[in-house]
């Protein structure tokens, strides 16, 4: 089955890149060698983005479960009716990405390829290897924090449980590997990657075809360490020993210190290539999503948990063009409730980041502010620093900033993370993965909560969130693809036996209690 080529090379299909950096590629599966490690990097960075804030996963997926989002029509995904299909299709193009990566490294490994990779000044083998390990880490985060045990693979680890990509032979049935392991994993690659780039801190691998970074050592080194502190704090309740000794290491050989090390994949504002919010809405048409009364009622100050108005709100939002003021959607209606909410008297999401050129975030300094904030119990200057690069990215004047952070809450747990969950907008993902670890915000609609009350159509109703699968609270991960229960089917159940029912309310290992 074609399928069973995901956990290996083989063909990967015609890519649409920026033409600024290289042309299409299509490559000979009998000769694999003859596609450069430039438009691998350019090929996995966008199918990376693409994949990880699809319409599918993150618009209709973790966007709505922390609630930045409402739906204005079709409203099922916002109720966790989550198609399967949504998780084939990620599940495969993280794996295609991976596989690409999974090239680079082997053009840089083999003696007969590894001086043509590395020739016309595209990079060392070594500083190839080390951003195409951190690029792969990222996409195993990607899988992990949305299915719990997936099938895995290292560069410097060749634990037995680590089966993915494996080529030689080539094992389309590999193992799905412990979480716990995974995310031990994680750290030891990132240390490695950054101690090896921190080596040629001067030099430059990949130039204009790295999207992401244009190729500097330094930033490289940094999203690295940056990202030990992200991975590190998942694993603060369960080894607490390991998190230290990661977070420590990290801020020691540098991590993100301004907005000016942020990393982020930039779309193109011309077609194919647009961000994919631009292509659900404007290219497609459609006004699918407003911006949720959560996140609406919070920036406005309404919502007890922060009563401070934010400046951030017309970055997010657009102001309802029925009424030039910012009026959030309910989150969770029903399909026939959402018919009672026009799109002209909503707020819907901000010209900003709905541009065709907008800039995903893959990592910023205002996160690894809080985290460290985290790290020092909670300090309140991290504090205040992560919300001030918030502000500052977003183009906020520098009076409002001054203005903002004075009526700031002091430093807590609480005010921390909920501050994390504002500046994380866009990036649904993480905030998904940090509401799940921390259950802050801890406002969130559940099950049962009144969602509107008011008039409509002279009548005064009260909708309450009525969701269509789960436990009644935001989901703990996605189904497994189908093909997976068909082609990989013993290690599935093997997966299921040891992470529980393959259902939206199951908590993978990392956000257990």
């Amino acid at each position: 089955m074609k399928i069973n080529k995901l956990y290996i090379l083989g063909a990967f299909t015609s890519l649409l890149l920026f033409t600024s950096c290289v042309d299409d590629i299509n490559e000979d599966p009998n000769r694999p060698s003859s596609v450069p490690t430039t438009s691998l990097i350019t090929s996995s960075e966008k199918l990376l983005v693409d994949n990880l804030r699809s319409e599918q996963v993150s618009l209709r997926g973790s966007i709505l479960f922390v609630q930045y989002f409402s739906q204005n029509t079709y409203t099922t995904q916002s109720r966790y009716d989550i198609p399967f299909s949504y998780s084939d299709d990620y599940w495969k193009g993280l794996y295609k990405t991976l596989n690409n990566l999974e090239e680079i490294i082997r053009l840089n490994t083999d003696p007969a390829t590894k001086d043509v990779a590395s020739a016309n000044g595209i990079g060392r083998n070594s500083t190839q290897i080390a951003i195409s390990r951190i690029l792969k880490t990222y996409t195993f985060y990607a899988l992990t924090d949305v299915f719990g045990n997936i099938p895995y693979q290292s560069y410097g680890n060749k634990d037995a449980d680590f089966q993915a990509l494996q080529q030689n032979p080539e094992n389309i049935t590999p193992a799905y590997a412990p979480q716990e392991k995974i995310y031990a994993d994680f750290l030891n690659e990132l240390k490695a990657a950054s101690d090896t780039l921190l080596k040629y801190p001067d030099d430059s691998t990949f130039n204009k075809a790295d999207i992401i970074y244009r190729g500097k050592h330094l930033k490289w080194a940094k999203l690295a360490n940056s990202l030990r502190l992200r991975f590190a704090t998942r694993l603060k309740e369960k080894d607490s020993a390991l998190y230290r000794q990661h977070f420590e290491d990290a801020l020691s050989k540098g991590v993100f210190t301004s907005n000016s090390d942020n990393a982020a994949f930039k779309y193109s504002g011309t077609s194919p290539n647009e961000a994919p919010l631009y292509r659900a809405t404007v290219t497609a048409n459609r006004k699918d999503f407003a911006v949720s009364h959560i996140l609406v009622d919070l920036l406005k100050g309404s919502n007890p948990a922060l009563p401070v108005a934010d400046p951030r709100l017309s970055a997010y939002a657009l102001p309802a063009t029925a009424t030039n003021t910012y009026i959030g959607l309910p989150y969770g209606l029903a399909n026939d409730q959402a018919g009672k909410f026009s799109a002209n008297n909503v707020s819907l999401p901000g010209a900003a980041i709905n541009a065709a050129n907008y800039a995903e975030i893959l990592m910023e300094y205002s996160e690894v502010a809080f985290l460290i904030s985290e790290y020092n119990n909670w300090s309140q200057n991290d504090y205040q620093a992560g919300v001030r690069a918030s502000l500052e990215k977003w183009g906020v004047a520098a009076d409002k900033v001054t203005d903002y952070l004075s009526k700031l809450p002091a430093a807590n747990q609480k005010n921390v993370l909920t501050q994390k969950y504002i500046a994380l907008y866009m990036q649904g993902l993480e905030a998904w993965s940090e509401y799940r670890r921390t259950g802050f915000p801890d406002f969130l609609i559940k099950e049962g909560d009144i969602i509107f009350e008011g008039e409509i159509e002279a009548n005064t109703v009260t909708y309450r969130f009525d969701p269509l699968f789960g436990d009644g609270g935001v989901p703990s991960r996605l189904y497994y693809p189908t093909k997976e229960q068909n082609v990989n089917r013993a290690n599935y159940q093997q997966a299921l036996s040891a992470q529980g029912s393959d259902k939206i309310e199951t908590k993978p290992w990392i956000f257990k209690n």
